[in-house]
């Protein structure tokens, strides 16, 4: 069995427990370049641990989301080193033994349990995509605040949502319901819940953040820009005004190995 581990960069406590499940799981383990500098052995790319059959984050949720981006399809194992853990069910000292089971269970049965989770893409009218993405596709201008911004028209399934002048729009999946869009005032979205949100990012004249099916079609016109930032779970691709940005639920879900987290005990830690 290949397992990948991601470490939280320039986190000592997350170095020292990948370097102690690289000594003891019995596994062809590989570990990120990041990880790899930081306890002294030789690492890949994070593009490579698609390769493996079972990736392990250790961290917060965007070490997490940084993992998933080079996992693709492989299911990915949560550590949870931070402050809430939406994406991160196991906790430090029970993750030796949660990894050793997963790769006991891959032994004998030749997969990893995994719970399927949408991820959301965005292409637009040249010949580029941003590549599936686990919490939201993000459609800004250059800047955010006054004389800034973007003038947007919003289409759900063809039919007009919202249109004006905004710092920008979010689709986010009900796994990024708790994280961008939460902060800007969307509402949040069970794990499970079929749904995708589409929040305006301070409109001069708002729509509520709308709540649509999986299978929504969103296409976002900007008229007006210098130029447009398409970024999801960090990666960023600028293209020129006028664009249309469609948002759509890739064809191709992320996996999450492990524990389920219990999503109202990671709710309370918000407060």
């Amino acid at each position: 069995m290949k397992v990948g581990i991601v470490a939280q960069k320039g986190n000592a406590r997350a170095a020292f427990l990948a370097a102690e499940l690289r000594e003891v799981l019995q596994a062809d383990v590989r570990v990120d370049v990041s990880t790899a500098a930081a306890i002294d052995v030789s690492g890949v790319e994070i593009s490579r641990m698609s390769e493996c059959d079972l990736v392990v984050s250790i961290g917060g949720d965007g070490t997490f989301l940084f993992a998933a981006r080079g996992a693709d399809q492989t299911p990915v194992l949560g550590v949870n080193l931070g402050e809430v853990g939406f994406l991160n069910a196991v906790s430090p000292d029970d993750a030796l033994d949660v990894v050793a089971a997963e790769v006991e269970r891959f032994e004998s049965s030749g997969e990893v349990p995994a719970r399927e989770v949408p991820r959301v893409e965005a292409t637009g009218e040249g010949d580029w995509f941003v590549p599936p993405s686990l919490n939201e596709i993000a459609v800004q201008g250059p800047q955010r605040g006054h004389g800034h911004g973007l003038s947007v028209e919003v289409r759900v399934d063809g039919s007009l949502y919202t249109g004006g002048h905004a710092d920008g729009v979010l689709v986010s999946t009900p796994t990024g319901s708790t994280a961008y869009n939460l902060s800007e005032g969307g509402p949040l979205v069970r794990a499970g819940v079929d749904a995708l949100v589409v929040t305006e990012l301070c409109g001069t004249d708002p729509m509520p953040s709308l709540v649509t099916g999986l299978d929504s079609d969103v296409e976002i016109r900007v008229n007006d820009a210098p130029y447009v930032v398409v970024s999801g779970d960090g990666r960023r691709h600028r293209v020129e005004a006028p664009e249309t940005i469609r948002v759509a639920v890739a064809d191709e879900p992320a996996r999450i190995a492990g524990p389920a987290t219990d999503f109202f005990q990671a709710l309370a830690k918000l407060d």
